[in-house]
């Protein structure tokens, strides 16, 4: 499999869930407002045999009147974005579902902005969102989910296409979930905001921020173990440095 990380950068956000880009050059943390955490921002391109991946889909935001900023990554890396076939999503937080859908001026209104892919959701992550909503789900840029054709709404545990194995893992939000890609002798793992660095594998800790910290620190250890014990390559969204981690 070939991994492309579609780096984002750096933003800072607060108890308003607003994401304001950082420059580690020039800006300081300290002077963001209290309890200001800095996240990196980290969707992934994964081509394998049959498919061209996207997972997760960043912020959704453009410069200049341009393409997303995922397309303009996806097209730096020799691929047009129409390629692309199947879209995993982990849960539909902001900063991982921005990307799903853009505006458009002719015809108006909006379209998925990977126009041949099949998008992959818990069904009751999305009827979650809508229920709980801002400020971690943003609705309206989830609409089309509800409305495309190219939506497969999954229902629990399963596998797409043989190979694709996904499961509910529901400790950062209630139906969160995990991927598993297994192509040519490798697999691939893909935790979302679950496993989102290197260093958070490695430690015992309780994050604040997820819906059940206790589950998501005992998930990080057993998955370590299993990806240590089978030569998992591991997948970091939050992790700009570390963006690919493997034991082989």
């Amino acid at each position: 499999m070939k991994i492309i990380p579609l780096s984002e950068g750096s933003f800072t956000i607060d108890k308003t869930k607003l994401f304001v880009p950082f420059d580690p050059s020039k800006d300081q943390l300290q002077k963001r407002s209290s309890g200001s955490l800095l996240v990196e921002i980290q969707p992934f391109l994964v081509v394998t045999a049959g498919d061209i991946l996207v997972l997760d889909t960043g912020l959704g935001f453009s410069n200049a009147d341009g393409p997303l900023q995922i397309q303009k990554n996806i097209m730096d890396a020799g691929i047009n974005p129409s390629e692309v076939t199947k879209v995993l999503l982990t849960h539909l937080h902001k900063d991982h579902a921005g990307g799903i859908s853009a505006e458009s001026e002719n015809p108006p209104g909006s379209k998925m902005t990977f126009s041949n892919a099949t998008y992959y959701v818990q069904k009751k992550e999305l009827e979650f969102a809508f229920e709980k909503g801002l400020p971690s789900y943003v609705v309206k840029e989830l609409e089309s989910l509800k409305t495309s054709s190219q939506v497969s709404l999954l229902d629990g545990n399963g596998i797409i296409d043989g190979y694709i194995t996904y499961e509910v893992s529901g400790a950062h939000s209630p139906y969160h979930q995990v991927f598993w890609i297994v192509d040519e002798g490798e697999t691939v793992f893909f935790g979302g905001d679950e496993s989102p660095q290197l260093q958070q594998m490695k430690s015992r800790f309780v994050n604040k921020y997820d819906f059940n910290g206790k589950k998501s620190m005992e998930l990080r250890k057993k998955w370590w173990a299993e990806g240590e014990k089978n030569n998992w390559k591991f997948l970091f969204y939050h992790d700009i440095k570390t963006p690919v981690f493997s034991f082989a």
